[in-house]
């Protein structure tokens, strides 16, 4: 008696394509494009900053560039997670940082206080832009030579942060010669700081699977409660800290060293 084989389990016969397939090189469009339609809503956030700032609406303009903050660091994120990053996405979000982190927070500061300064306050509003484009393109070219922990030069994101919060924490604007002249510090100091050759912080690098979870999602959770509640207040604290966290770095390595030892007499 011949033995009988058992019968062979059911499987639901699934076309996967070769790793020759074109389907298992390329991502679906639909996956391609979502890193590119946050970029969008970045450069949107911009252009409407801009209406608004001529417009003389800063309550409504400033807040705009946070929002473009927030969409710029989403989209990079997006596009790592879904293996869809590219040359072109890399220059489509260059092209959107220039004017909403260089256009935008120059005409908001120039309508906010500076078109009181006349010339001057135009030139250092061109100043800002210039540098922020610098800063980009630098950044586009020394992305796989630098130490991803760290920025070199102040971020444009950052930069244009410090304008933003600074008019949303005063929005009636400046309208006098000698009340305009603080706002050229305002404008020229992260505009250096961009072209500068001083390491900021990269959150970028950040584990996002932390050891302790619970204490990560609290802090937000502050973080989330203040920003809601006292809004201009906050979010000026972090911009200029942030502009400021490079140099009490430094002060705090030089007194971390240790002063080394008295070299011993020669006999």
């Amino acid at each position: 008696m011949e033995p009988v084989t058992p019968p062979r389990p059911f499987r639901l016969a699934v076309n996967r394509p070769s790793p020759d397939h074109p389907a298992a090189r390329h991502p679906r469009r639909g996956v391609a494009i979502l890193p590119s339609l946050f970029t969008m809503g970045n450069m949107f956030c911009g252009y409407a900053c801009v209406i608004y700032a001529m417009r003389g609406e800063f309550e409504l303009a400033a807040p705009l560039i946070g929002i473009a903050v927030v969409l710029d660091m989403l989209d990079g994120r997006i596009a790592r997670m879904t293996g869809t990053a590219s040359e072109f996405g890399v220059q489509f979000d260059s092209m959107a940082d220039i004017i909403s982190f260089g256009m935008a927070p120059a005409v908001l500061t120039f309508a906010w206080g500076l078109s009181t300064l006349g010339r001057l306050g135009w030139a250092a509003a061109f100043l800002f832009v210039t540098a922020a484009a610098l800063r980009l393109a630098r950044f586009n070219i020394q992305t796989a030579s630098t130490d991803k922990r760290y920025f070199v030069g102040m971020p444009s994101p950052a930069a244009a942060g410090i304008l933003a919060s600074t008019v949303f924490a005063y929005p009636e604007g400046l309208t006098q010669f000698r009340s305009s002249l603080p706002a050229l510090l305002l404008v020229v100091v992260p505009a250096l700081l961009m072209v500068s050759t001083v390491r900021f912080r990269s959150f970028k690098t950040f584990d996002l699977q932390a050891r302790r979870p619970f204490r990560v999602l609290l802090f937000f959770a502050v973080l989330i409660t203040a920003i809601v509640t006292h809004p201009q207040s906050v979010l000026v604290v972090i911009s200029y800290s942030y502009l400021v966290s490079p140099f009490i770095g430094m002060i705090v390595n030089r007194l971390r060293r240790k002063p080394e030892p008295p070299a011993a007499p020669a006999e």
